[in-house]
C-alpha cells in the first residue's frame, strides 16, 4: 500500500563515491584508467579467442562470455560514475535508476552462474580428461551459455517488474555510485514485502545453484589430483583451473559480503560494490592472460602474423 501523505519523486541523486571536490578528480582520473584497462583487456580476449582456431574449445567459449559480461557489467556502472565525479548535479531519473539497477542484476547474476558452468568444464577437462570433447560438445556448450542468459534475464526481469509500481518519496538520496536493487527498495515508501520476498528467495536459491554446483566440481577436482601420482602431473592439473578459482574468489567474495551487508552506503559496502562490478572485470583478462599458457602462446601467434604482414 502506498501512503498518500508523501509526494512521489521522479529523479534520485546519486552521491557517489566522495562528495569532496579535492578528491573527485583523483578518483575520475584513477576509474578512467581502470574502465580503460577493462575495456581493452576484454576486448583483446574477445578478439584472441576468435582469431585464434587453437583457443576454439569449450573453456575458451565460456571465457569469452565472461569477457562479454565483464564488458558489459562495467559499462552499465562506471561512465555514470565518472560523470557524477565531474557533475555537480548528480541526479539520475528513477527509469534510468530502474534501468541501471536491471542490467547490473542481468550482468552480475549471469556471470555468476557462468562461473558454476566454467567450474563444471574444468571437472570435466580433468576428471575425465578422456572423454572431455565428447563431454562439453559444442551443442552442450551452447545449451549451457543460452540457460544462463535466460535464467540471469528472467532473474533480473521479475525483480525488475516488481519495482515498476513503487512510488518512491521523502529524500530522494542513494548513498551509492549505481543503483542496485536493494539501495532502491530502500528508498520506497510502499509496501516493499512482496519485492523483499522475491528478491531474497530468488537470490537464494540463485546463490544455492551456483555455489553447489562449483563446490561438487571443486570436490571432485581434488580428488583427482589428489590421485595423481607425479608432482609434475599435479601441478599441471591445479595450474588448469587456478585462473577460474582466482575469478571465482574474487566475484564471489565481494559479491556476496556486499549483499549481506544491510543497506546503508557504508564505506565497506562501495567498497565491496567496487570490487564485483569495477575492479574484478578489470582483473579477469589479466589472470585468464597472465596464467594461461594456451592465451599466451595465441597472443605471441597473433602479433607475429601482424608484424609478418607489416614487414611484408
Amino acid at each position: 500500500m502506498v501512503l498518500r501523505n508523501h509526494s512521489a519523486i521522479t529523479d534520485f541523486i546519486l552521491l557517489g563515491l566522495s562528495d569532496d571536490p579535492r578528491v573527485q578528480p583523483l578518483f575520475f582520473m584513477l576509474f578512467l584508467a581502470i574502465y580503460l584497462l577493462t575495456i581493452m583487456g576484454n576486448l583483446m580476449m574477445l578478439l584472441l579467442i576468435r582469431a585464434d582456431s587453437h583457443l576454439h574449445t569449450s573453456m575458451y567459449f565460456f571465457l569469452s562470455h565472461l569477457s562479454f559480461l565483464d564488458l558489459c557489467i562495467s559499462s552499465v556502472t562506471v561512465p555514470k560514475l565518472l560523470e557524477n565525479l565531474l557533475s555537480k548535479t548528480k541526479t539520475i531519473s528513477v527509469r534510468s535508476c530502474l534501468a541501471q539497477g536491471f542490467f547490473v542484476f542481468l550482468t552480475a547474476g549471469t556471470e555468476g552462474l557462468l562461473l558454476s558452468v566454467m567450474a563444471y568444464d574444468r571437472y570435466a577437462a580433468i576428471c575425465h580428461p578422456l572423454h572431455y570433447g565428447q563431454i562439453m560438445s559444442k551443442q552442450l556448450c551452447m545449451k549451457l551459455v543460452w540457460g544462463v542468459w535466460s535464467l540471469g534475464f528472467l532473474d533480473a526481469l521479475i525483480n525488475i517488474l516488481l519495482t515498476l509500481n513503487l512510488v518512491f518519496c521523502d529524500t530522494p538520496i542513494i548513498h551509492h555510485f549505481s543503483c542496485e536493487l536493494p539501495t532502491i527498495l530502500a528508498l520506497s515508501c510502499s509496501d516493499i514485502s512482496r519485492n523483499i520476498t522475491v528478491f531474497l528467495c530468488f537470490s537464494f536459491f540463485h546463490a544455492l545453484a551456483t555455489l553447489l554446483l562449483i563446490f561438487i566440481s571443486y570436490s571432485c577436482i581434488i580428488s583427482t589430483i589428489l590421485n595423481i601420482s607425479s608432482t609434475s602431473g599435479r601441478s599441471k592439473a591445479f595450474s588448469t583451473c587456478s585462473s577460474h578459482l582466482t575469478a571465482v574468489s574474487l566475484f564471489f567474495g565481494s559479491g556476496f559480503l556486499r549483499y549481506l551487508i544491510p543497506t546503508s552506503g557504508s564505506p565497506l559496502e562501495l567498497i565491496f560494490s567496487v570490487q564485483y562490478s569495477v575492479i574484478t572485470p578489470m582483473w579477469n583478462p589479466l589472470i585468464y592472460s597472465l596464467k594461461n599458457n594456451d592465451v599466451k602462446a595465441a597472443l605471441k601467434r597473433t602479433l607475429g602474423k601482424h608484424l609478418q604482414h607489416i614487414r611484408d
